[in-house]
């Protein structure tokens, strides 16, 4: 602790670390936005962007990267382009709710929904978030393992070594610090752009397709539909509302921030939305040469396009893998250390020190460890867990917002920043739909005789 520190902790003993950090971050906000002018503005929107990047490019893991280049391998050059504009649209009408939610509040989903809905729901909203994240990072392990093994990396290696990483980057007890260097990880999403373009797309098939948002080859089948659902799960799932929301308040954003908070969502969306359309592109090569990948992992789909992208292109693509699983997995185990930290009432926070914050600390390293450990073990039911996450993923996003909207319309906790009638409407459309895709997909499970395959 510094000598400022602790001259203040002497005046004010309930001024913990954790604030002292935060006071330091704003005080640079409220430096900036005092002086203004067109520099000033840009050098105060890097200060807040953040929480909306990493939470888009965060859900762009390693199972949604496989899921679009599954997509561009069995259906090339077609639906799944504007497919996946639409749902990461989708994504950031949910997640500026959460900008909001936080900024206005101070206080975090978890907290939230506790406060406003009573014990039993938080604690359900808790557990139900925990087990999800479990079997996420479970397969964000997976992909990390996946991607090295291109270069030959041991598993045992890749995974304890991200992990090792994940707990040093968490451990700098600094939000500024782990969300500027998860941000550095993200960035390398972007390599999924070179391999598009050295797969050589046809661009005008690229344009008719956003145009006329086709076509399907096969026709709307029950393996188009899970191709669908996985799509719609690699980008709205119900971490990425914790998360956020967290992370905004874990920053001490405030109701004059939620300008650059949603310039930050629409950013981080656009660009997890070219990354994806990347993805489908970078292997649309093994559909023309009808070449199956159904069953493919990451460093399976990096050896396979190796012939049409060259060594360049195959080993930026398993890079890419590995880069998903980590960010992910360095987010989605913080979710799941806010959350516990929001319902039991413990310091929640990456600014917390040692003493304050060792049951959030314990359980992020917990919730990744345990998932590192799972991966590792001879003859683990991998694959059903990859299954079984994408069908959590979209089975439990609609009660999820169902808490979001009703938060929202809580003109007792959002004064003026309540939803408005537009807002609304958009996002109950996107919770109808989601039930829609939810039973669309259970039908085509239990009942796979009434969908043609």
């Amino acid at each position: 602790m510094s000598k400022s520190q602790m001259r203040l902790h002497a005046t004010d003993p309930d001024i913990t670390t954790e604030d002292v950090k935060r006071a330091i971050d704003r005080r640079r906000v409220r430096l900036y936005r005092s002086q203004g002018g067109r520099g000033r503005s840009w050098w105060l929107l890097w200060l807040l962007i953040g929480p909306g990047i990493l939470v888009m490019l965060g859900e762009n893991d390693a199972p949604s990267m496989i899921s679009y280049a599954t997509a561009g391998a069995q259906y090339g050059i077609g639906f799944f382009l504007p497919f996946v504009i639409l749902t990461f649209a989708m994504a950031y009408v949910v997640q500026e709710m959460t900008v909001r939610l936080g900024a206005t509040t101070h206080r975090g989903h978890a907290e939230l929904i506790f406060d406003r809905f009573g014990r039993f729901w938080g604690w359900f909203a808790l557990g139900d978030l925990i087990l999800g994240n479990l079997l996420t990072l479970v397969t964000e392990f997976i992909g990390i393992r996946a991607g090295l093994g291109f270069f030959g990396v041991p598993p045992a290696l890749s995974v304890l070594g991200a992990f090792f990483l994940i707990v040093a980057i968490a451990l700098t007890r600094r939000y500024w610090t782990w969300e500027r260097i998860t941000l550095g990880l993200a960035a390398f999403n972007l390599l999924f752009i070179p391999v598009a373009i050295l797969a050589h797309p046809v661009g005008s098939q690229v344009v008719s397709a956003f145009l006329t948002w086709g076509p399907l080859p096969g026709g709307f089948s029950q393996e188009t539909i899970l191709v669908m659902v996985a799509a719609i799960g690699a980008t709205v799932t119900p971490w990425m509302l914790f998360f956020q929301q967290s992370a905004v308040v874990d920053k001490g954003m405030t109701t004059d921030d939620i300008r650059q908070g949603r310039i930050d969502t629409a950013l981080g969306a656009f660009i997890a939305a070219i990354a994806a359309i990347a993805t489908i592109l970078a292997t649309t090569p093994l559909f023309i040469h009808h070449i199956n990948a159904a069953n493919f992992a990451g460093a399976e789909f990096a050896q396979a396009i190796q012939p049409y992208v060259g060594d360049v292109g195959a080993t930026l693509f398993a890079l890419g893998i590995f880069e998903a699983g980590l960010v992910a997995a360095i987010t989605i185990s913080s979710s799941s250390a806010y959350a516990f930290g929001e319902v039991t009432g413990r310091s929640h926070s990456l600014n917390s020190s040692f003493r304050d914050g060792w049951p959030f600390y314990t359980i992020l390293i917990l919730a990744a460890g345990i998932a590192a450990t799972l991966v590792l073990i001879p003859n683990a039911p991998l694959l059903f867990i990859v299954l079984i996450v994408n069908v959590i993923a979209v089975l439990a996003m609609p009660p999820a917002l169902v808490f979001l909207i009703l938060l929202v319309n809580d003109r007792e906790i959002m004064g003026e920043q309540v939803s408005k009638p537009f807002g609304n409407s958009v996002a109950i459309a996107i919770v109808i739909f989601l039930c829609f895709a939810g039973l669309l997909f259970g039908i085509s499970i239990i009942f796979p005789n009434l969908i043609p395959v």
